[in-house]
């Protein structure tokens, strides 16, 4: 239980810290900024997050039917 709670806990602050990371060396319009790219393209996160959401709860009402 703990071996899986750390990995959980270890996946999470991981993304948090790239969250963090990346909004604070948020790229300006500058040609020297443009070149600080952020670590993670959050809106391929979140089209995948959805994606996972979405066939997840799909699955749950197919179990569960």
């Amino acid at each position: 239980m703990r071996l899986l709670f750390g990995i959980i806990l270890g996946a999470l602050l991981t993304v948090g810290a790239a969250y963090v990371y990346d909004s604070a060396h948020a790229p300006a319009t500058t040609t020297a900024a443009a070149s600080a790219r952020p670590l993670v393209n959050w809106d391929v996160v979140s089209t995948k997050w959805n994606g996972l959401a979405v066939r997840a709860r799909s699955e749950w009402t197919r179990i569960a039917g």
